[in-house]
């Protein structure tokens, strides 16, 4: 499959799993939807050990050490699977591999040179054993009570934003 038509079929099923997708083609527009996002957000939270979390200008005032005390994760993800909208989160490279699973607001960060069209392709790329941790995360969190009311938001994030950068 051509890249542009993976990351096309990324980007609709990320919107079919309840989330938003958003392109971005520079670091500028990364920034500036990344702003975007977190505005008005009491407390965020990025790791800033890749390079594109280090070009993000999250203002000081709102930035926390402490994923744990954040609304709000900013992350680069490892991967995006296509067949899915999934984003993939890995505990490597000094992440915290919960930080985008107990914020009530996760803002992914996909590289489109890592949307992958479906998991045999995404562990034939990683190839070896995989890390301790692997967390594929398909939209906001949804829990289903015995009498099938659906809730959003109450076990994760309820909101999802994914960059495709």
């Amino acid at each position: 499959m051509i890249k542009d038509d993976l990351v096309e079929l990324f980007c609709s099923n990320v919107v079919r799993a309840g989330a938003r997708a958003k392109r971005v083609t520079d670091t500028d527009g990364l920034r500036d939807t990344v702003s975007e996002l977190v505005r008005g957000a009491g407390s965020v939270y990025c790791p800033c050990v890749t390079e594109m979390e280090k070009v993000l200008t999250i203002s000081p005032q709102t930035l926390v050490a402490d994923y744990l005390k954040a609304e709000t994760t900013v992350e680069e993800v490892a991967a995006g699977i296509a067949e899915t909208g999934t984003v993939v989160c890995l505990s490597s490279s000094g992440k915290a591999l919960q930080a985008g699973v107990v914020t009530s607001h996760h803002v992914a960060i996909v590289s489109r040179e890592r949307i992958f069209a479906d998991l045999d392709e995404f562990f034939a790329w990683m190839g070896g054993l995989p890390p301790t941790n692997i967390t594929f995360i398909t939209g906001p969190s949804r829990t289903g009570d015995i009498e099938q009311t659906l809730s959003v938001g109450v076990h994760g994030p309820g909101r999802l934003d994914v960059i495709i950068c």
